[in-house]
């Protein structure tokens, strides 16, 4: 009895110093399981750091833990990144969060790298907001560089935006710059005669971009409409600043902040409505209710929905690539536009004798005739060059859209590493001193008889961007900007509001956004013009 006493205490000894080893294994394994992956990342950045150390890389401001150089972006980064690349160079790397970014300031450099490495910097860098809106990116603007990317901008370089295509649609350019003109001939009859002009042509821009592409206005005749305002807020969302788009660890807190419910409500309302146009298009396709209708004058819906029945891309078009597209060309074809017109007649207030230069141009062409014709815009000729400076002076995105290394390349004799993000601060080149005669003033002269232009080719004037990832809705944008500039230099005389004489003290405060716009509303006294 007392040996089985004893063997049972023995046992029973065994089995609990078992269990105890047992458990500081267990313990020491989910340590380990927990403490690995650190130890690894922490290894990892040090034998990249070292690898960094061994590549020529361009030369950087001095960083912040964690945040490296978001601090010193600004709330105008295209102007805060021109002052350090003067002191740092036209090729300056900084480091925003945990991504690498290559900020490129000269028309040299600009060059180099569309001429030469093009296809190492066409990739794009994804963003939270673009992910969504764009439906994973099988946009144009944003599609990261492959046989996707190629088809879809050939659809729209070929089908949507072509030249014949933007001459087609003058019918609605017509119509739409015909409306604002009449509210703006109605309000010189006004006590205070006093017209909001940035918000006519908001509108204007968004009912012709709205009518080309979904074939309905944006906004009806008091400003109102769901386009029109999801489309607002769209562009805010689109550069809303994301944790998770620089600190990907914490892209939790884009939730936290409210930031992704934002995005995803106007995703989802924006969603729905085109879904809503989609299928009312279809109908209308399948009861040939538009068989009649003259192909010139169909919408980029009709244009789509064609493609993607007959198949003659290399790409089959699903309905969120349809979609997606569409989403493109409506952001795109809006808050630039609508920009370059409010900045263009900022300019010519402040400059009076540019103004009356530009009128006397456009009137003398349309002569007395009921309208302008598109005919008469190829004769004004000063009309370019001040669109053509405006551009200049204001890119309607400074920064450009911004690319992403898609390997390891050289680029002004500096190694760029992979997966890096770059800018392009269009900027700060086209107000280079080096390649502009008084580069800060606003002089529409400096284009006669010079053909620099602003298609991409000649790298002094890039508000466009070039290569292979330059705006394929170049003419689009400028047939807009064209025909309501003249349609308000030629039926209206312009002053500011109270008699103001000084009209070099017109604030042009700028404001940061999908497109750099004035801060404050351009308000302005129309006159009707007398031939």
């Amino acid at each position: 009895m007392a040996l089985q006493s004893v063997l049972k205490q023995f046992r029973s000894q065994l089995v609990t110093t078992v269990h105890d080893q047992l458990l500081e294994y267990n313990t020491l394994f989910l340590f380990l399981l927990l403490i690995l992956p650190l130890v690894i990342l922490i290894l990892l950045k040090q034998y990249l750091l070292k690898s960094d150390h061994k590549l020529n890389l361009p030369p950087s401001p001095p960083k912040l833990p964690i945040i490296g150089n978001l601090h010193q972006l600004g709330t105008l980064p295209h102007r805060s990144l021109r002052a350090l690349s003067h002191k740092y160079g036209p090729l300056m790397l900084l480091h925003l969060g945990s991504s690498s970014t290559l900020v490129v300031s000269s028309a040299d450099m600009a060059s180099e790298m569309v001429k030469t490495h093009d296809i190492v910097f066409s990739n794009r860098p994804k963003t939270t907001a673009a992910n969504i809106f764009f439906y994973k990116c099988r946009d144009v603007a944003f599609a990261p560089y492959g046989e996707y990317w190629r088809n879809a901008r050939k659809i729209c370089v070929v089908e949507l935006l072509s030249i014949k295509r933007v001459q087609s649609f003058q019918y609605v350019r017509e119509e739409e710059v015909e409306t604002i003109i009449n509210k703006i001939h109605l309000s010189c009859f006004d006590a205070a005669g006093i017209v909001d002009l940035t918000v006519m042509i908001q509108a204007v821009a968004n009912n012709i971009a709205s009518r080309c592409i979904l074939g309905r206005k944006a906004e009806d005749e008091n400003g109102q409409g769901k386009f029109g305002e999801l489309s607002r807020r769209l562009v805010v969302l689109l550069t809303a600043f994301s944790f998770g788009d620089v600190f990907p660890c914490l892209a939790w807190l884009d939730v936290v902040t409210g930031l992704f419910g934002r995005i995803n409500a106007t995703f989802k309302a924006m969603d729905s409505l085109f879904d809503q146009v989609i299928e009312e298009h279809r109908i209308s396709q399948s009861d040939d209710v538009d068989h009649d209708q003259s192909a010139d004058r169909k919408d980029f819906v009709h244009i789509l929905l064609q493609l993607q029945k007959d198949g003659m891309f290399e790409i089959d078009l699903t309905q969120n690539d349809i979609k997606a597209i569409l989403m493109d060309m409506f952001v795109g074809g809006t808050d630039t536009t609508s920009a370059t017109l409010e900045w263009a007649m900022a300019e010519l207030v402040r400059h009076p004798n540019i103004m009356k230069k530009a009128q006397e141009e456009v009137r003398s062409v349309v002569k007395n005739k009921a309208k302008v014709e598109m005919k008469d815009i190829d004769e004004m000729k000063y009309l370019k060059c001040v669109i053509k400076e405006t551009l200049r002076l204001h890119a309607p995105v400074p920064l450009l859209v911004p690319r992403e290394t898609s390997t390891i390349t050289k680029l002004g004799g500096y190694d760029i590493p992979e997966k890096t993000t770059v800018f392009v601060n269009a900027w700060e080149i086209q107000r280079d001193p080096k390649l502009w005669d008084r580069p800060e003033e606003f002089i529409p002269e400096r284009y006669v008889n010079n053909p620099i232009d602003y298609k991409g080719l000649d790298f002094h004037l890039i508000p466009f961007g070039g290569g292979r990832r330059g705006c394929p809705g170049i003419s689009f944008a400028i047939a807009v900007v064209e025909y309501t500039l003249a349609n308000i230099l030629y039926w209206f005389d312009w002053k500011l509001p109270g008699g103001a004489i000084d009209n070099d003290k017109l604030d042009m405060t700028e404001v940061n956004g999908l497109t750099v716009a004035k801060k404050f509303p351009l308000r302005l006294v129309p006159t009707l013009y007398s031939p």
